[in-house]
């Protein structure tokens, strides 16, 4: 394996273009739908910050420019912060603000001073569609709730859908598989520009205002990653250096995590486990600082109204005993089943059918009609004697009374059976709705939706252990820890760990999720039952398919992703997967001095390869160097327009003289500038264990393979991700762009 071409000379190796004094504009840049190349990209940084450091000390101004630059990563990851951190549409499905109409129902009856403790969901300032349109609340009223449920869920969801098909396409779904993408190196146009991340902030509201199954927790780190990279362009640093950039977006996707939890730690570690592909240190400090300033800002504007961060706050009474690990585990075991479901991908027809379905089948049942972020919330709390929900009708046994609700280990009264027979049905429906909505034309995360599902399932197994412990006190399980009349098991931790395992299920995440998690309610205390059921639905979901949903998601896209998760365990050898192969058309290649302008355009035009190697000659095959169309292209264009006397019959070189010619020869071509002198190469013999290795380590796009100096062919990622499909028994055409 070597870092060098024949033609490079030691000298070389520190430059990787031997840069005109006037640099060709373009060179260096990529197309749409093509790969970034990282080792070209931090070459080019690193030799702009060495012309930055030997100019500072000329000047002042050059000295100010120095620091500039050297302050401009912290400018744009706090810019991404700020920019990083509307609610109430959720509720106008069901009533009107009278006293201001962008307040939710809870907003708008906090400060009605005529409302009591027990009805403190009913005021004055808030009504019903029924009650503001027939003025009565009977019969006709739960049809006339029903039919505006709908009508305002199909308005939003139309709306949104209409809103990405005409405007940004790119604006749907969750957006993280495409983030993992573009930060593996990726390039795709206008996917975070101004048009996506503007209709994504409007269409994400609609669609979470809908009632679809559907979180706002993934899209968010889409936004925040066009935060980032509009930012970006204000700073050279990183406008013209890929490589740089996605430095900005690695901190962008923590700010967005920060924000659409209030997790700025969870967020950091979301962003190095989940989605970066390159996490430099100097990267994980600057993704700390713009979490933090996003969760000061998200502080700030106190979306919760509850003085906190976070999203679900819980304080739970009693610790957790040994013996609650197996249903933890079981919960962990639904989780991974949970996350080996495959989900569907919708066209955008599809949107209005589902939105009326999801309308339809939610209304009756309170808990599918709710908010799906309430209802989490609902499901996590533990029930005590300021809690109206009907999870928390319990009968005290004190003095023989009844009182509703009361502490959380005395008997389940009829209410609480069938808040789990609703619950029970609640989950079906969310599992198929979820299965469905995730695939369609519109902004959805799946977070929030797997959170709901797993603490659904979650409260109804505590309340099932609860209830045991309660009327079977003296089993060997619970003798040692549950007193006759004590607190003992607590539902609602029930459902965080199993909102947590389905979580994990679905992702495949397990330290960033545990801490999103205990940052998300502030349960500390719990940290054990949470990595118990995020590494068993892990290892469950695993034993199904080692990919997670967004991995799913960039296979089914054709992405060239190189996953670092997956391994490669076949004993194929770099001869084996080069091309060309055995019944293929030589390789292109370039000869070093001695080829015309019409030769070399003649090559491109036949050819559809994205580089050409670069040789002594046709006879010696000694490898020179590596040159890219893109680079080739511009500069040819570039010479015709600046440089008199430039024919078809001009001789090319890529060498640092130019080759003798008659007196009577055109112009030559130096193109010498655009020659990477030093592509990475392997030998015939070199393991495709280790070429994939560096392949993912360097985000090569790609490798040249040479048998004692001699040129013999070319692997590029794309090969690579077929060669690993054809080993995994799938399709390798699959695999759609460069």
């Amino acid at each position: 394996m070597s870092n060098g071409g024949g033609g490079g000379g030691a000298s070389s190796s520190t430059h990787l273009l031997d840069l005109l004094e006037e640099p060709i504009p373009g060179v260096g840049t990529y197309d749409d739908f093509h790969t970034i190349d990282w080792v070209r990209e931090k070459c080019k940084d690193r030799e702009r910050h060495r012309k930055i450091n030997s100019k500072k000390k000329e000047s002042a101004w050059e000295f100010t420019k120095s620091l500039y630059d050297a302050w401009s990563g912290w400018l744009v990851v706090t810019l991404t912060g700020l920019a990083s951190a509307a609610d109430w549409l959720n509720d106008l499905k069901e009533g009107v603000c009278l006293s201001a109409m962008w307040f939710n129902h809870e907003q708008c009856c906090w400060d009605s001073n005529e409302t009591t403790f027990a009805e403190r969901d009913k005021c004055p300032q808030w009504k019903t569609w029924a009650e503001l349109i027939l003025g009565q609340a009977e019969v006709s009223s739960y049809i006339m709730n029903y039919f505006m449920f709908t009508f305002w869920a199909l308005s939003f969801a139309f709306l949104a859908v209409s809103l990405v098909k005409v405007f940004a396409p790119y604006a749907c779904g969750s957006g993280i598989p495409e983030i993992k993408t573009i930060l593996s190196g990726f390039i795709i146009r206008g996917y975070l520009g101004k048009w996506t991340l503007m209709i994504k902030t409007i269409t994400l509201v609609l669609a979470v205002a809908s009632g679809l199954s559907l979180g706002k927790e993934g899209p968010l780190v889409h936004v925040a990653c066009c935060c980032g990279n509009i930012f970006s362009y204000l700073f050279p640093k990183y406008s013209k250096n890929e490589a740089k950039k996605r430095e900005v977006l690695s901190a962008a996707s923590a700010a967005g995590v920060s924000v659409a939890f209030g997790a700025p730690i969870g967020g950091v570690l979301f962003s190095l486990e989940e989605v970066s592909y390159y996490f430099p240190l100097k990267t994980l400090w600057r993704s700390f600082f713009a979490a933090l300033v996003a969760a000061f800002v998200l502080r700030s504007i106190n979306p919760f109204g509850n003085s906190r961060l976070v999203l679900f706050y819980v304080e739970y009474h009693t610790p957790w005993y040994l013996f609650e690990l197996f249903p933890f585990i079981l919960l962990g075991v639904f989780g991974g089943l949970w996350g080996s479901t495959r989900f569907g991908k919708y066209p955008v027809l599809e949107v209005i059918t589902v939105a009326a379905i999801t309308a339809i089948v939610a209304f009756p049942n309170p808990y599918t009609r709710q908010n799906t972020s309430e209802l989490i919330k609902e499901l996590f709390t533990d029930c005590g004697p300021l809690e109206s929900s009907q999870l928390c009708q319990y009968r005290s046994q004190m003095n023989g009374s009844q009182a509703y609700p009361a502490g959380s280990d005395a008997a389940a009264t009829p209410g609480v059976y069938s808040a789990m027979w609703q619950l029970s049905l609640a989950l079906i429906f969310k599992i198929i709705m979820t299965i469905f909505t995730f695939g369609l034309k519109v902004p959805s995360g799946l977070f929030i939706p797997s959170m709901a599902i797993g603490a659904i399932a979650g409260r109804i197994v505590g309340i099932a252990v609860e209830q045991l412990a309660y009327y079977h006190h003296d089993w060997f399980l619970f003798r040692e820890w549950c007193e006759v009349g004590a607190d003992c098991i607590t539902p609602g931790l029930y459902a965080m760990v199993g909102a947590a395992a389905c979580l994990g299920g679905v992702t495949r995440m397990t330290v960033s999720l545990v801490v999103i998690v205990f940052e998300l309610t502030g349960g500390l205390e719990y940290i054990v039952p949470l990595m118990a059921a995020v590494m068993t639905s892990k290892w469950v979901g695993d034993a199904f398919g080692r990919e997670g949903i967004y991995e799913a998601h960039i296979r089914l896209n054709g992405y060239p992703f190189l996953d670092a998760k997956e391994e490669f365990t076949h004993t194929t050898l770099a001869r084996e997967v080069m091309r060309p192969r055995r019944n293929d058309l030589p390789l292109a290649v370039l000869t070093q001095d001695d080829m015309t302008l019409a030769e070399l355009q003649n090559i491109i035009s036949q050819t559809s390869c994205n580089g050409f190697p670069v040789i002594v000659s046709k006879e010696s095959q000694r490898l020179v160097g590596f040159a890219l169309r893109r680079d080739i292209t511009i500069a040819i264009e570039n010479a015709r327009r600046k440089q008199e006397g430039i024919m078809l019959n001009s001789r090319v070189y890529f060498t640092q003289h130019a080759p003798t010619l008659p007196a009577d020869s055109p112009r030559p071509l130096k193109l010498r500038s655009i020659l990477d002198m030093s592509p990475f190469t392997v030998t015939d013999h070199t393991p495709m264990e280790i070429v994939v290795d560096i392949f993912r380590k360097l985000g090569l796009r790609q490798c040249l393979v040479t048998h004692n100096g001699r040129l013999l062919g070319i692997i590029t990622k794309k090969d690579i991700l077929r060669h690993m499909a054809q080993m995994a028994n799938q399709d390798p055409e699959s695999i759609m762009f460069n």
